[in-house]
């Protein structure tokens, strides 16, 4: 294995950044009603985007707008674009009777299913939808041309101990078996967590609709998962919420695995210990990496490395101490990881080294008409596209977040 983490911080963000003189093309901006609160008549907060099997975009927006107490309304939309900027609403998540929000709210992701359909997870509506509190979400599909919603499954369906899992994780993903698959991070069969469960993993079978819940995670320690990704094995990989361990399930057999994860303590991690963050990622050298964070450091994290068998975990030396470490990490077309932060200011966009988990650049494409970037994706001619949450639209309008585009130099795919 490479470089193990120092005593020393070396911090190659400073060291390795460098600023593009590119900026993000704005591709479709979410306009909303009134200076400063009002409805979203599109959506507002753009949370996802992925590219399509047809060439077109696809992703969907956590609200509808805000309030006059600065509060985001409820709902969200999901959308379509091409790349030439033609904007399509395919669904708006509304509240139905009594503003129950019964088929969803707050919409996180989508997925292209292996029928061309899309399947999407909302964090709220559905079931247990009452005064304060806003639910626990729906798994649904959507044709793309916007026909055919429907709610595959709410959450919780099943009593007080929510048995069929409850807050789903991560996104949606399509295997090579023709089904379709997930995560929950509470709820399921597992009595090593108490009442609520350690987690599910689910199938959805796209031919009928059907939801079953496949394997529940079983202890604490190898609980709670944060999401999932497909290896190239066709088997699934991710890490716990609490970063102790990693899994792996089988979708042909069934079986689920978790190996725990010997994180450093505070003698071999600065502050107080480290932990695990995000959704694994494949590097280009077939192992899995993701975030870690440092207790007592806010903002402080890097990335490490290990094994698919959970073996060889390292830990490579912080790269930031700005508010927000980042969400994802994309391999692109050039072997390095590519990853959207939103700092004090408008945002950047960071490439990291898979063998050293040092800065090699630090774009800085954003300005006050796009900035916040939450996700990024590569298209095939090699241009970056993603969303962000924030925007200013004048004419009486405040943005609800873009679409945007940004040639990084990439390669293309």
């Amino acid at each position: 294995m490479r470089r193990k983490l120092s005593a020393v911080w070396v911090m190659v963000l400073i060291a390795g950044s460098a600023s593009a003189s590119s900026r993000a093309t704005i591709a479709y901006s979410f306009v909303c009603n009134g200076k400063t609160f009002g409805a979203c008549p599109n959506g507002g907060s753009p949370n996802s985007l992925i590219l399509g099997s047809d060439g077109n975009f696809y992703g969907t927006t956590a609200n509808s707008g805000s309030n006059a107490n600065g509060q985001f309304i409820l709902g969200g939309t999901v959308f379509s674009l091409t790349s030439s900027g033609k904007f399509t609403l395919i669904h708006t998540f509304t509240g139905g009777t009594n503003h129950k929000f019964g088929n969803g709210a707050g919409a996180t992701s989508v997925t292209e299913g292996p029928d061309g359909k899309l399947y999407g997870l909302t964090t709220s509506g559905g079931n247990g939808f009452s005064g304060l509190f806003l639910g626990y979400g729906v798994l649904f599909r959507v044709n793309k041309n916007g026909t055919g919603f429907r709610v595959i499954h709410r959450f919780c369906s099943s009593g007080t101990y929510c048995t069929d899992g409850v807050y789903s994780a991560g996104t949606l993903v399509a295997a090579g078996d023709g089904n379709v698959y997930g995560v929950t991070s509470q709820g399921g069969s597992g009595s090593g967590c108490g009442s609520g469960g350690c987690g599910t993993v689910f199938r959805v079978t796209p031919s009928s609709g059907a939801y079953e819940v496949v394997a529940s995670f079983t202890t604490a320690y190898s609980g709670f998962p944060n999401g999932m990704t497909l290896g190239a094995d066709g088997t699934f990989y991710g890490f716990t919420i609490n970063g102790t361990a990693l899994f792996h399930f089988v979708p042909a057999t069934g079986t689920l695995q978790s190996v725990a994860l010997p994180f450093p303590e505070p003698s071999g991690c600065p502050g107080l210990a480290c932990t695990a963050m995000n959704v694994a990622s494949f590097g280009p050298d077939g192992n899995l990496y993701g975030f870690y964070a440092v207790y007592n450091a806010p903002g402080v994290a890097g990335i490490f490395e290990v094994q698919p068998d959970g073996s060889h975990l390292q830990l490579f030396s912080p790269y930031t101490t700005t508010a927000n470490p980042g969400t994802e990490l994309l391999l692109a077309s050039d072997g390095n990881f590519w990853f959207p932060k939103i700092t004090s200011g408008s945002g950047d966009i960071v490439s990291l080294s898979p063998s050293s988990g040092q800065v090699i650049q630090t774009l800085t494409p954003f300005n006050a008409s796009v900035h916040d970037p939450v996700e990024i994706i590569q298209a095939k001619d090699g241009l970056l596209w993603g969303v962000a949450a924030g925007g200013i639209v004048t004419s009486g309008h405040y943005g609800g977040g873009t679409v945007f585009s940004l040639n990084a130099g990439l390669p293309p795919r």
